[in-house]
């Protein structure tokens, strides 16, 4: 638009300066004697130039009065600063019907680029229709124009006589003013037709994106594994679930309570905003051999609304004592309890980091005692795999974000933004968060404690606090090595006690240093006979050797 209103900008503009610059006109020719002396140097200097407005109204009208010659009128330039000078202008709009131009404006101006040739009679320099200039160095030198290349000339005159110039080839008041409509609209026409433009290709790529969300989600909602049952089918699970309560509120969405027919189910329903999380979690869930007691039972997907009241839904088994973290602020565990919990979580985190039989190495990347949820009979399993990262063999890392997860639980490679993009640096990453989740179950431990455990807290929580910064985090994990406390009487009971060892060595500084899951296992599996056979009831022991006998000898 601006390069559109130059022309006009130019006029205004001129128009202006050439009015405010004019401090002594006169009606008769200037004669050399009222001109100051030139220059030794032989340079030409330009101290009065020929005066003329188109706007304004002449006094003499050749129409009336035939006899009448305009006067010529002579402007006096300023002074000007050493490094400029003077020149004599002069601006005509040339007319396409009559192939003739007529002066708009002359007078003094100062220092034009394209005045740089020096030239001391008043020549064409640009031939951009419909307005034309020429400047040029030496008093009164814009009295008389050359129009090179154009047919019709000027005369010394300022005003052309009626006679020479039809009616119609006259600019009026009313062609200036088209030309304005003209000039601001048409570019405002074309900013609104791009605008449409791009509304309309926003709509067609929105519309195609959820065309193939529609054509995929049959694909999305199959089984994770072979003969896991119809149940695993997602298709209509919107009609079939009834929400009945919110349970939690996480950084991707909210988790209801719902009911599928006469079963509890929990339904995980991300927003709009949230859908790659979506398809990240699912992504996880329908990997091979991901149906495992101590990974969250996946049942399907689906999605409710359209365009942007789309929400998607993400539906598992429901366990009614929630997460880890929330039933430990509540209650206290047996030693049998925290080593079932813990054999829960380390071989969750084992089956989850191993590859094989089809399923590639995941890790989880957000592993913290929240994510785990407890079944009724205080076994565990992991949950939320909205950060999780697949390992493909031969195949990168791709556009994996590095510092990810919860900040408290961040090894110290993480807070430090120091991280080895490969596979085995994103498990050891986990390692770390697993010897915390450790530390929270040894904390409420009543068999350690000589009396009973005091108020649940979170690793680190006397140190930095309940909602940490990243800074907070940086400055007491990475530069003081700060590490959850662990009371010396914890080492009194023997199984607390390699659990010790084992979580010291996982939150080692040293990310090579960690142990892996399948080791932390093996350790903890190793306590069961020694230590938690006695205390088991004939129930539960066969169940607790078999369970872990089969994924991992001891």
């Amino acid at each position: 638009m601006v390069l559109m209103m130059a022309p006009r900008i130019l006029y205004l503009t001129a128009m202006v300066m050439l009015g405010t610059q004019v401090t002594s006109l006169s009606a008769a020719p200037p004669s050399d004697e009222n001109f100051p002396p030139r220059p030794k140097e032989g340079r030409v200097t330009t101290r009065y130039c020929e005066f003329f407005n188109g706007s304004q109204t002449s006094t003499c009208d050749t129409a009336k009065n035939a006899t009448c010659v305009p006067n010529v009128i002579q402007e006096e330039c300023q002074p000007v600063e050493a490094d400029k000078s003077n020149h004599c202008v002069v601006l005509w709009q040339f007319d396409n019907v009559t192939n003739q131009a007529y002066p708009k404006l002359k007078g003094c101006f100062v220092d034009t680029v394209s005045c740089t040739d020096r030239a001391t009679s008043c020549r064409l320099h640009n031939s951009k229709l419909p307005l034309l200039h020429c400047c040029c160095e030496g008093d009164m030198c814009n009295q008389n124009a050359v129009f090179p290349g154009i047919e019709a000339g000027m005369s010394s005159q300022t005003e052309m006589p009626p006679e020479r110039v039809p009616a119609s080839a006259v600019p009026s008041a009313d062609d200036d003013t088209k030309a304005v409509i003209a000039y601001t609209l048409t570019p405002l026409f074309l900013l609104f037709a791009i605008l449409v433009g791009c509304y309309l290709l926003y709509r067609k790529r929105k519309g195609t994106s959820f065309a193939e969300l529609a054509n995929g989600e049959a694909s999305l909602s199959r089984p994770p594994s072979a003969g896991a049952g119809m149940e695993n089918e997602a298709v209509g699970l919107v009609g079939q679930v009834t929400l009945c309560e919110v349970r939690a509120r996480g950084r991707f969405g909210a988790v209801w309570r719902a009911k599928l027919g006469q079963r509890d189910v929990a339904v995980k329903v991300f927003p709009l905003q949230d859908k790659q999380s979506w398809l990240a979690e699912q992504e996880i869930f329908r990997l091979a051999r991901m149906d495992h007691p101590d990974i969250l039972h996946y049942i399907g997907v689906d999605k409710k609304g359209d365009n942007l009241q789309a929400e998607y839904w993400l539906v598992t088994a429901y366990h009614e004592k929630g997460s880890l973290c929330d039933y430990l602020k509540g209650h206290t565990l047996t030693w049998v309890e925290a080593w079932r919990i813990a054999a829960c979580v380390a071989r969750g985190l084992a089956h989850l980091h191993e590859e094989g039989g089809g399923k590639p190495a995941v890790a989880h990347r957000d592993f913290k005692s929240k994510n785990v949820l407890l079944k009724a009979d205080l076994s565990a399993c992991i949950a939320d795999f909205g950060l999780a990262l697949i390992f493909v063999a031969g195949r990168g890392c791709g556009d994996a974000h590095g510092q990810v997860g919860t900040r408290r639980y961040m090894a110290p490679e993480v807070l430090d933004g120091a991280i080895n993009f490969t596979k085995d640096a994103f498990l050891r990453i986990d390692m770390y968060a697993c010897a915390l989740v450790l530390w929270e179950i040894a904390s409420r431990c009543s068999e350690a404690a000589p009396e009973t455990p005091g108020q649940y807290r979170l690793p680190l929580e006397e140190e930095v606090g309940s909602h940490p910064s990243l800074e907070e985090m940086q400055e007491a994990v990475v530069q003081r090595k700060l590490r959850p406390h662990i009371p010396p009487h914890w080492r009194n009971h023997p199984g607390l006690s390699v659990l010790c060892d084992t979580m010291e060595e996982c939150w080692d500084h040293d990310a090579e240093a960690r142990l892996s899951a399948s080791c932390v296992l093996e350790r903890v599996c190793a306590q069961q006979p020694a230590c938690a056979v006695a205390a088991l009831t004939p129930d539960t022991t066969p169940l607790l050797i078999h369970e872990l006998a089969d994924q991992q000898p001891c």
